[in-house]
């Protein structure tokens, strides 16, 4: 990966407690990489993440993630990766939507319950990051690892 590139990092419903933790993380070693990264995501998604990092320190740059995807349809922004964190159909859905409207490569994080099941419907080019991670971050973060070094 390359320095000064832009990466986005897309989060849906909280619903699952690994999400916010591994966004944390994935942002965090992104940026020590040089990376210029961007946080998409509900407004849930977002107030948890705040609430996690309230000084900005591993997560600089938040948006509304409907906000962020009208700006790359107006052509105002765009990015080199996209990371796209998924557990459910809703997940999926944003994947498919910024496969579309981006130039950016991208990375579904599937994780939950139904991870191999969920990676399986995945019909657009996307490298696939599949974990049954719910609580337990470890084999998200461990597969993010291999990936992002």
């Amino acid at each position: 990966m390359t320095e000064g590139k832009k990466a986005l990092l897309v989060m849906g419903c909280p619903e699952v407690p690994v999400q916010t933790s591994m966004v944390i993380y994935l942002s965090h070693k992104l940026h020590k990489a040089g990376w210029i990264v961007t946080v998409a995501g509900t407004d849930a998604a977002v107030k948890l993440l705040k609430a996690a990092d309230p000084e900005s320190y591993y997560v600089q740059n938040t948006i509304d993630l409907d906000e962020l995807i009208g700006e790359i349809i107006e052509k105002k922004v765009d990015f080199d990766v996209c990371f796209v964190f998924m557990h459910s159909d809703a997940g999926m859905t944003y994947g498919a939507t910024f496969s579309v409207i981006s130039r950016a490569r991208i990375y579904a994080l599937v994780f939950g319950k139904n991870a191999e099941a969920l990676a399986e419907t995945i019909d657009y080019p996307a490298e696939k990051i599949v974990a049954k991670a719910t609580h337990n971050p470890n084999p998200l973060k461990n597969k993010i690892d291999k990936v992002v070094l």
